[in-house]
């Protein structure tokens, strides 16, 4: 009896369970076997395949990139632009002083 008191607070729980585990299941059982996928699925797999070989052969015949100094540069301006360079320090203080709004006649 005591461990029926103990269970009682968890009787959703339980219940939940029991639902996904019933709905679970049916999924399995109704659901498409995996041959069935494999065989609707295969020109998906096997251009997939097809395409990650490729790519496996040109990084094996590529020849490695260069680490020159110019080259860590390249993309440091457009990084600068995107973080948002302070705008005095592109030169432009003139352009943030403050102009009255204009009323339409």
């Amino acid at each position: 009896m005591a461990i029926q008191e103990h269970l009682r607070p968890f009787k959703l729980h339980f219940a939940v369970a029991s639902v996904a585990a019933i709905m679970i299941t049916y999924f399995i059982y109704l659901g498409p076997t995996f041959s069935s996928l494999v065989g609707f699925f295969w020109p998906l797999l096997l251009s997939t395949t097809f395409l990650l070989a490729a790519v496996a052969v040109i990084l094996r015949i590529s020849p490695p990139p260069h680490t020159d100094a110019a080259a860590l540069r390249a993309g440091d301006d457009i990084i600068d632009f995107v973080a948002g360079t302070p705008y005095e320090q592109l030169g432009g203080a003139a352009a943030l002083e403050e102009r009255p709004i204009q009323k339409p006649l």
